[in-house]
């Protein structure tokens, strides 16, 4: 049965791009999944994400300061600055700005984790810089909201940070003291949180494209365009800036992969909930989950294809 459900939660991509097309060609199918579902779904993904960590994961965020500063430092200027940048070069919508921002000023996806491996990356680095990224996202990502999106629209900043906070933050905290408290129970169902995760996320992408399927298609060709700069971007500054200040080219793929890679769920949810008079606002986080699992692959297959030059500093060995 694992062996099965392992097969099922590998082929992730598809069914996000099933989902995706039932919501658009059937949305009275997945119209339902909306609101509160969504806000649920997100907080299971993230009490997921935290029962897979653990109390030595914290303690690494000391252990490794340069590597973790300089990831954390370019998932939150990297990436918001990029998205906004897309934003003014291609005249976005305001609607569609904001999304493209707020998809940019989200933390690391834990995606990335799985892309780092299949790339020969440092999977110990990608854990601990998710998890930082993730664990400060109620600040990060309300503030840079309010300086960038703010420009095309009011935004909420302090009900941004309260919702990143019940449904990103604590879930993750909840997840990780109950590994570390129950941790044979934990070891015995663990295996179920990646299933559970695809099953959220892609309800979470059917509900959303459901709710927008009439705007959607008249802006399929703008939003593929953004997104593909957006991660493509993320990607190549992430690795460039990390080989540039002299790291290890496993460090440098780390981060390139952690920039590149974002948390497209919560960027859903927290458009279709802060934004709701926008209607393209939660599209490009939407766009944003196929893009980044289709280039993240394919730039781990290159990657893989290529050895780890020993060379650069590092302050962790590879997992």
């Amino acid at each position: 049965m694992q062996a099965l459900l392992h097969r099922f939660t590998n082929l992730y991509m598809l069914w996000l791009v099933l989902f995706a097309i039932t919501g658009y060609l059937k949305p009275d199918l997945l119209s339902w999944f909306s609101g509160q579902w969504i806000l649920a779904a997100l907080t299971t993904v993230m009490l997921g994400m935290g029962i897979t960590l653990t109390m030595g994961d914290f303690r690494r965020l000391l252990k490794m300061p340069g590597c973790v500063t300089l990831g954390f430092a370019a998932q939150y200027t990297l990436m918001p600055l990029i998205g906004w940048g897309i934003a003014k070069l291609l005249n976005l919508e305001p609607g569609f700005a904001v999304g493209l921002i707020l998809v940019a000023s989200c933390p690391g996806g834990t995606a990335s984790n799985m892309i780092c491996y299949l790339a020969r990356a440092n999977v110990a680095l990608s854990v601990v810089l998710t998890l930082a990224s993730t664990l400060l996202a109620f600040i990060m990502t309300p503030l840079w909201c309010e300086t960038l999106a703010g420009t095309y629209v009011p935004v909420d900043a302090w009900g941004l940070c309260k919702t990143t906070l019940q449904a990103v933050v604590v879930p993750v905290v909840i997840g990780v003291l109950l590994n570390w408290r129950f941790p044979k129970t934990v070891a015995r169902i663990a295996w179920l949180g990646p299933v559970v995760s695809v099953i959220a996320i892609c309800f979470i992408t059917g509900g959303i494209v459901a709710s927008k399927a009439e705007v959607l298609s008249n802006h399929a060709g703008m939003m593929t365009l953004a997104v593909f700069l957006l991660h493509v971007l993320g990607f190549l500054l992430g690795h460039g800036v990390t080989r540039l200040l002299g790291y290890s080219e496993d460090t440098a793929r780390t981060v390139s992969i952690e920039v590149g890679m974002q948390n497209g769920g919560m960027a859903a949810t927290l458009a279709t909930k802060h934004f709701p008079t926008e209607p393209l606002s939660a599209l490009p986080a939407i766009f944003s989950a196929v893009m980044q699992n289709l280039l993240g692959s394919l730039l781990a297959t290159w990657w893989r294809a290529r050895p780890v030059p020993s060379d650069g500093k590092d302050e962790t060995p590879s997992a």
